[in-house]
């Protein structure tokens, strides 16, 4: 009988994004070095994140009234509650779902909290964006993609800087997907902020080795190229909604859209 493969160890020293997202959710799974980068951010960024989850929420449930009920999530996040696949699940109960993160933390909560409607399945893969390929094989093993597959990329690509081609990863996973397919995508940005209050925030990251690389509409807008923008276009969080009433209009510091694959 094989040895069963060891898991992938939480490295405590560094900080991670998904733990910061998770800090900053008002979650408890995180550790002194991602609650040190939370705690230098500006008091915004905890509504910025709430905010940008919000838009998930009503956009995932968008997607599954619309008739798509194959979901597949790069940079999950550690889980919390309504999760994607509930959501969609809520709506759709044989909805299939998976969920990728390179964070090992995300796979330990995954196991005992993305559990599936009977109706429908999750699954989840330890796997890096900058790796698409390897995610598509995977994708392709619990997914049809014959059939339209929704993939979102939410809070993900601003931690891909120019250098790592995160347009050309975008590219790749959305020419995986079939015709009437659709990307969900978030993006943080610096438009509607102060300048010392951008340094701050790339500051925090920073001192922590994460890199965050926070675009303009123009350059966010380049993520969806090939792509049709549905209305109401690339807005911040508060302003995308298909079902009124619409969300309180409040500031936010994310692009958010979604965009369907011809």
């Amino acid at each position: 009988m094989a040895a069963a493969t060891p898991k992938p160890q939480v490295d405590t020293s560094k900080p991670h994004p998904a733990r910061v997202y998770d800090y900053l959710l008002g979650g408890k799974d995180n550790y002194p070095v991602d609650r040190e980068i939370g705690k230098q951010l500006p008091d915004v960024s905890k509504r910025d994140a709430q905010l940008n989850r919000a838009f998930m929420h009503r956009a995932c449930a968008w997607v599954a009234r619309s008739g798509i009920d194959q979901f597949l999530d790069i940079g999950t996040g550690i889980p919390t509650e309504p999760n994607l696949h509930q959501i969609v699940q809520s709506i759709a109960p044989a909805s299939r779902v998976v969920y990728t993160d390179n964070d090992p933390i995300v796979l330990r909560h995954a196991e005992a909290l993305l559990i599936s409607a009977p109706e429908g399945a999750t699954d989840y893969v330890q796997g890096d964006v900058r790796a698409p390929e390897e995610i598509l094989a995977h994708a392709r093993t619990v997914l049809d993609f014959s059939r339209p597959v929704a993939l979102s990329l939410i809070a993900l690509m601003h931690f891909i800087p120019d250098d790592e081609d995160p347009y050309g990863i975008t590219r790749t996973l959305v020419d995986a997907l079939p015709s009437g397919s659709v990307l969900l995508f978030s993006h943080g940005t610096a438009d509607f902020q102060p300048q010392n209050l951008v340094g701050r925030v790339t500051g925090a990251y920073g001192k922590g080795g994460i890199n965050l690389r926070l675009r303009g509409h123009a350059e966010v807008r380049r993520f969806f190229d090939g792509l049709d923008l549905v209305a109401p276009g690339l807005v911040t969080a508060p302003q995308w909604y298909q079902v009124p009433p619409a969300p309180a209009d409040e500031h936010s510091s994310f692009y958010v859209g979604a965009g369907r694959v011809r």
